[in-house]
């Protein structure tokens, strides 16, 4: 069970696209990790605990977000996380919810403000 005790205040943004990845992180207006795979997320979980949120590209190098999104389910701490999906396909349409997916950005038109509308609706802290 997630607890205040082991959810860090931060939240986690994956994109191997570096200055997308800055600009979500500015636009959250919190602290923020960033990585460029879903790889180095995973460990960075297992080192310093359970972000409180979680803004994605599914297709990134190395696994996709599915992969991360199975693992992310495979365990109690991390799989009630809200993750927010960034994306150039139309995976909109597609029902994550079972996955801990609270919305999907459009990369090709998302703006600072829907950013700051999930996190201000989804971060825990």
């Amino acid at each position: 069970m997630v607890t205040r005790e082991n959810v860090s205040e931060m939240i986690f943004v994956i994109d191997d696209n570096e200055e997308l990845a800055e600009c979500v992180t500015k636009a959250t207006g919190r602290a923020c990790s960033k990585f460029t795979n879903v790889i180095e997320a995973i460990q960075a979980i297992d080192g310093s605990g359970v972000p409180e949120m979680i803004i994605m590209e599914m297709v990134t190098t190395g696994p996709d977000g599915f992969t991360f999104l199975n693992e992310m389910m495979s365990y109690d701490d991390t799989a009630r996380v809200p993750i927010v999906l960034m994306s150039d396909k139309n995976i909109a349409k597609v029902d994550l919810s079972d996955y801990g997916v609270v919305g999907v950005l459009n990369k090709d038109t998302m703006t600072p403000k829907e950013v700051q509308e999930y996190v201000q609706k989804y971060a825990r802290n």
